[in-house]
């Protein structure tokens, strides 16, 4: 059985990736929860020339992590939240617990994200969805200062 669907394709585009740009970015986070990173990456490729090519957002942590999602319904947000915290528990008896009973909970919410992301640059912009945004998601009950690694590869004007 088939479908009937529509597909179409723009035509390819060849660019020479020549040049490759990094900072770190640090975020304090005030506990557990969503930090939309969109303004400070977009602010990235502007301050590096961006023009075409790829960027990784690399998390130099295992409690945290980072996710592409929602960026219109704060509820979305929530219920991601609700759904790591089902998938897991502080109390789901952990031997590991040198941090405290939420360390090995956000480790395991950490497997379960990402630590890297890889996002296409088109002239010189984020190619995210209209709905898109880019997210560090604490892990962690209380603050933590974390670090990001921006690395684009591509051209630069």
């Amino acid at each position: 059985m088939s479908s009937s669907r529509s597909i179409s394709q723009s035509k390819p585009s060849t660019v020479a990736a020549t040049s490759i740009v990094f900072s770190r970015l640090t975020v304090q986070t005030s506990g557990a929860g969503f930090t939309d990173l969109t303004t400070e990456v977009a602010k990235f490729l502007r301050e590096a020339g961006a023009r075409e090519g790829a960027l990784t957002v690399f998390i130099r942590h295992t409690s945290a992590s980072l996710t592409i999602q929602e960026n219109a319904d704060p509820s979305v947000l929530r219920d991601l939240t609700t759904v790591l915290n089902r998938l897991a528990p502080e109390n789901a008896g952990w031997v590991h617990d040198t941090e405290g009973p939420d360390d090995m909970p956000a480790h395991v919410k950490t497997m379960l994200t990402a630590t890297s992301l890889q996002i296409p640059v088109l002239g010189g912009e984020l190619a995210l969805g209209t709905w898109q945004a880019v997210y560090l998601i604490e892990h962690r009950a209380r603050p933590h200062r974390r670090e990001i690694v921006l690395q684009f590869i591509g051209s630069i004007a």
